[in-house]
């Protein structure tokens, strides 16, 4: 089964059309075979406007799967976290810990990063950074807990307890 995506790029400059989206196609291309990624949004930094986009795109569209992109760093604009804790019932820490240290191994720029990943109904919202490799990068530290999440998230009490 195939479970529905979609992709969420934070950037005030991208909402403006003043600068074209690279991360949304690029995390497209990793997820695609995968998950039916329905949708690309670009979104401005805007607290509101980014919890009301996951909100919609889980609640309304119902979409299994959102992934952010931009929007997890230190500058005073930088508010995914915040609007994604806005809007998660459950927090998945385990995510977001394995992508900073991952990342870390890569830059040391990777511990910046505040990405938030967390559940909200039976949906899983994942924050990836901005630019299209780290995206990419930390998506792929992930991906592969992703099948059993769903499964759980969905109701599966089979493989509980044992290793996979």
């Amino acid at each position: 089964m195939k479970y529905k995506a979609a992709i969420v790029t934070v950037s005030d400059k991208g909402a403006k059309g003043e600068r074209e989206d690279k991360s949304g196609p690029s995390i497209r291309s990793l997820i695609g075979d995968y998950y039916d990624v329905e949708e690309i949004l670009i979104v401005p930094d805007e607290e509101d406007l980014i919890a009301q986009a996951l909100k919609i795109l889980i609640d309304e569209k119902g979409v299994d799967l959102v992934v952010t992109t931009g929007g997890t760093g230190v500058s005073p604009r930088d508010v995914t976290p915040e609007a994604t804790k806005k809007v998660i019932e459950k927090e998945l820490p385990g995510f977001a810990e394995i992508m900073r240290i991952e990342s870390y191994k890569i830059t040391p720029h990777g511990i910046i990063s505040r990405g938030v990943c967390g559940i909200r109904g039976k949906s899983i919202i994942i924050n990836l950074p901005g630019s299209p490799k780290a995206a990419t990068e930390c998506l792929s530290f992930v991906l592969p807990a992703l099948p059993h999440a769903f499964s759980k998230l969905k109701g599966s009490t089979e493989d509980c307890g044992t290793q996979i």
